[in-house]
């Protein structure tokens, strides 16, 4: 059965190639989040230093008390997006996961700013989430998770994932999606302007952020002038690294 969103795998051929295409090293400490019935938990304990898995329903108990048995692996209970994933020890370097997905795309970006050891993610997550993250400027996905996942990875597709693996079978499409940390995260400030330049996207970006902080249209159209763009540049136009350079330019000024 479906527990609390979550589709189990149930292809073994599958979860061997996630392991594969995790690319662990026997040093790495793995973060997992929901571990559901603990099939891929088994793999990585074999493959990985340290498994932390997280599972927030406890009706799946009788299946992980044995995981959770194992050497070198820790089961924690709770909400990942509440969980202070920064207390574990040791600290996570690899995520690997098939991930609920209401919640894949705000956890694995808490991921990347909680956790700065943590180099590369390999998770299975809903293909239009895969899309949004490594979607590029100009596309009509493009938006504030594209630009703060890639401002700090490399973002890539693996592979789309038929349904049948999965049970029960989903109604989404599916996909293994690997970032690569490339750079810390991003800091509060650009990470707030990223935010307020696509909460409204059909207006100009400047105007975007003027709607959010009256008194920064001038000096929003003034940076973008500074770093050859137009001032009424719209916000999917800019790149992640020109948002940076953005975010940079604006703190300068104040």
């Amino acid at each position: 059965m479906v527990r609390l969103g979550q589709n189990f795998l149930a292809d073994p051929n599958l979860l061997d190639a996630i392991v594969r295409d995790a690319e662990l090293s026997p040093e790495d400490v793995v973060l997992e989040v929901g571990a559901g019935e603990g099939v891929l938990t088994e793999r990585l304990a074999v493959a990985a230093a340290h498994v932390h898995t997280v599972e927030i329903d406890r009706g799946l108990e009788p299946a992980l008390v044995p995981i959770a048995a194992l050497p070198d692996v820790s089961l924690h209970w709770g909400d990942a997006m509440k969980v202070d994933l920064a207390d574990f020890e040791p600290e996570p370097t690899a995520m690997v996961a098939n991930l609920p997905y209401s919640v894949a795309t705000p956890l694995i970006l808490r991921t990347i700013e909680l956790l700065p050891l943590l180099q590369s993610w390999t998770v299975m997550v809903q293909k239009e989430i895969a899309d949004r993250l490594r979607a590029a400027p100009g596309s009509r996905i493009y938006g504030s998770p594209s630009v703060v996942a890639q401002l700090a990875c490399e973002v890539e597709l693996v592979r789309k994932v038929d349904p049948a693996v999965f049970k029960p079978r989903p109604r989404v499409d599916s996909a293994i999606l690997r970032l690569r940390r490339t750079g810390a995260a991003i800091d509060p400030a650009t990470q707030r302007l990223v935010r307020a330049a696509f909460a409204h996207r059909r207006k100009s970006l400047a105007r975007s952020l003027e709607h959010g902080e009256k008194g920064s249209l001038a000096p929003a159209r003034a940076a973008l002038a500074e770093l050859g763009l137009a001032a009424d540049s719209r916000v999917e136009a800019l790149s992640p690294a020109q948002f940076a350079a953005l975010s940079a330019k604006l703190q300068s000024d104040t």
